[in-house]
């Protein structure tokens, strides 16, 4: 292959038919991508609980987060795809990710379980409501699959929001 050809290859855009019209195609994936990035933010601070976890709950909470945080991942492929299956691009390093995440991480040495259960709880609340917006731009440009896709998962962050928020609750 000549270096012409190689470089025509290299920069060849990616093509893939979709009935959505361009500013949606554009729209979602960009919304999709974002969201892939949360995601994946809110799976590495779920596994690095989960591995740091420690206290009188240990095992208990251990197990949940491992739970959550495979939940958590199992939304990474599809969210991608989904992306790339209208038209669009998705993420491409850990670093678009990080510069695209909106939920924050956590590199302390130590944090308390209840701490941890409580910044999972509001993390996973603020999901729902990137989910949210998401749902509501593909109710816009008429896109159900992916918003079909969105309830799904606003469902199930929703549960675990339920358990984080049950674990954290103060008695009166």
């Amino acid at each position: 292959m000549s270096d012409s050809d190689n470089k025509k290859r290299k920069t060849a855009a990616l093509s893939t038919p979709s009935d959505l019209g361009d500013n949606a195609v554009t729209d979602i994936a960009a919304a999709l991508t974002t969201l892939l990035a949360d995601v994946f933010a809110l799976y590495v601070k779920t596994k690095n609980f989960h591995w740091h976890m420690s206290g009188p709950h240990f095992r208990d909470y251990h197990l949940l987060l491992d739970e959550h945080s495979v939940q958590i991942f199992a939304m990474t492929d599809d969210l991608a795809e989904r992306a790339r299956k209208i038209g669009g691009t998705t993420l491409r390093s850990v670093g678009q990710a990080s510069r695209l995440q909106r939920l924050e991480d956590n590199d302390a040495d130590f944090v308390t379980p209840e701490d941890m259960m409580a910044e999972l709880r509001d993390d996973n609340k603020q999901l729902v409501a990137f989910m949210r917006e998401t749902h509501e731009l593909c109710d816009e440009h008429n896109d159900v699959a992916t918003a079909s896709l969105l309830e799904n998962w606003i469902d199930e962050t929703e549960r675990r929001h339920w358990f984080l928020f049950e674990i954290t609750r103060r008695q009166k």
